[in-house]
């Protein structure tokens, strides 16, 4: 099996001063909480106080969206969305992973900010487990660790611009 590449190592201040949201869900809370407690800690060891990160619980990965869209038009550099959907005995998983997955990415390519999909969807519980602190390691610090990195990309990309960005959602952050 192949391994996947480690992710770009960040500097113990790439989110010093940097407003985050996270937006998570209830539904298998015990093990969102743990999404989320990998994530904060992430954020925390790239620099990031307390007091400029924001958690909204919403009820299901669902309802994941709409919060990250309002959210969005707040003074946040980034959002990391974190849920988990677990396939059952009906197709009902893909229609809400595909919903949720295409509302976050319509919510970052709107705001012009790092959106990053933390959202699990896995075959099993065991599956998910495992990408909760598990074997698999946890997710949810992965997802902080892309916000960041994106957030000091698009910052780089917006220092060597040298003209005005006309898209939707870019410019004015």
């Amino acid at each position: 099996m192949v391994k996947a590449a480690a992710p770009t190592t960040l500097s113990a201040t790439a989110a010093a001063g940097k407003k985050i949201a996270l937006v998570v869900s209830r539904y298998h809370e015990e093990l969102t909480k743990e999404l989320h407690k990998g994530a904060v800690e992430a954020l925390k060891k790239c620099g990031a106080k307390v007091e400029d990160l924001k958690t909204v619980w919403v009820p299901g990965a669902f309802e994941i969206p709409l919060v990250a869209r309002a959210l969005s038009h707040l003074e946040y550099d980034a959002i990391i969305c974190l849920g988990i959907i677990i396939k059952g005995e009906t197709t009902h998983d893909q229609y809400i992973a595909a919903e949720v997955a295409r509302g976050i990415s319509a919510v970052a390519q709107g705001a012009g900010i790092p959106v990053s999909f933390g959202v699990l969807t896995t075959q099993n519980l065991e599956q998910a487990e495992a990408r909760c602190g598990g074997a698999k390691g946890n997710k949810g610090t992965e997802a902080a660790e892309s916000a960041v990195a994106m957030i000091g990309i698009l910052e780089e990309l917006e220092e060597t611009n040298t003209k005005e960005l006309r898209s939707v959602g870019f410019g004015g952050r």
